[in-house]
């Protein structure tokens, strides 16, 4: 297969760690006969230095152009408020420009990492679970005013939007173990009304064969951390989301294990790790690579239909973490993140031996 990849490293350790997501997919190409040409592109502080927008114009058309988006991470203490100009606004465009509603957050626990998470491995027994969380409205996009004494964002939903990502939540429960859980807080946010509303009309008349759940945001909280293994898929609105699956990541022992895809209509995605830009360990190489790579096996399953190589990248994962190749988020005896790159990119090419 031929691909074109729009590669974004962006600032702090996206550099780093999508150093060794490429080499990776350059591994996975020269096991299995593919041709992926790579595309490096500027977002987030680092294009605000260079071009003075956080989603130069070229970097827009790439990634149009692609077949898909692998990014590192964006932000820094130089481009916080009160800087009018951030690297996230890059971020949230790109999303948007692409068409890119939902995003699919898998939480799923590595054996080998079991006691790397602060919870009881009892707790942590049959965690699987997948998020996928509202990409393009909400508060996050809302209209925004600042006054003297004041603030406000709003919080807008349609029923258009809420339906589209309630229906790919609903086809990807159906794949998996037919268990929908959706979180809002219709106890007091009329957004949340229309969302619960909405979320049980598809439901009920497009997906009978999935069995749907109500949960306010707040018990889920609670859950997640109480008895994780009861959720299956979990769909909820775009602040509740970015939240909920930040608090998931201690159940796969860090937030440098877990990936993301931002998905559409179509079979172009955005991919990267959940973890932010992390300046103050940039440069020290000991960066956690692991989210990194995952995003491209989620890269691989969804946009270029690729699931054995897919699998082929998560198996080596494994082997790597089964090889003691753990960063210092991980274990106090921690390998670089070049290391877990070298044993991730070995254990894929000797399985072709």
């Amino acid at each position: 297969m031929k691909a074109s990849i729009a590669v974004l490293a962006g600032d702090g350790i996206g550099p780093e760690v999508l150093a060794q997501a490429t080499r990776v997919l350059a591994a996975v190409a020269a096991r299995f006969g593919h041709d992926f040409a790579l595309h490096d592109a500027l977002i987030g502080g680092i294009a605000i230095g260079k071009t003075g927008a956080p989603l130069p114009d070229e970097t827009q058309a790439l990634c149009r152009e692609a077949d898909a988006v692998l990014l590192g991470a964006v932000g820094g203490p130089k481009w916080e408020p009160p800087a009018k100009v951030r690297p996230e606004q890059g971020l949230l465009a790109l999303r948007k420009g692409l068409g890119l509603y939902a995003n699919l957050r898998p939480v799923r626990l590595f054996p080998q990492l079991v006691a790397a998470s602060p919870l009881k491995p009892e707790v942590l027994d049959g965690v699987d679970l997948l998020v996928v969380r509202e990409l393009t409205g909400g508060i996050y996009f809302g209209a925004k005013r600042r006054e003297a004494d004041r603030a406000v964002d709003e919080c807008v939903y349609t029923t258009a939007e809420v339906e589209r990502v309630v229906r790919m939540a609903a086809r990807l429960a159906g794949e998996r173990r037919g268990r929908l859980t959706s979180v809002d807080k219709a106890n007091v946010l009329e957004t949340s009304r229309l969302w619960r509303e909405v979320a049980t009309r598809v439901v009920n008349e497009e997906f009978p064969q999935v069995r749907l759940d109500h949960q306010l945001v707040d018990s889920c909280a609670m859950q997640l951390v109480r008895k994780p293994s009861r959720f299956d898929v979990i769909v909820t609105e775009n602040m509740f989301g970015d939240i909920l699956t930040d608090e998931a990541s201690v159940l796969g022992g860090t937030l440098g294990m877990l990936p993301s895809a931002s998905l559409g209509e179509g079979p172009r995605g955005l991919y990267e790790p959940i973890h932010g830009s992390a300046p103050d360990i940039a440069g020290r190489g000991v960066a956690n690579p692991y989210g990194a790579i995952l995003s491209v096996a989620m890269l691989l399953r969804h946009s270029l239909s690729l699931e054995t190589e897919a699998a082929a990248v998560e198996s080596a994962v494994g082997s790597a973490l089964d090889h003691g190749a753990l960063t210092e988020d991980l274990a106090k005896r921690a390998v670089s993140t070049r290391e877990v790159g070298d044993a991730v990119v070995r254990a894929l090419l000797e399985e072709r031996q």
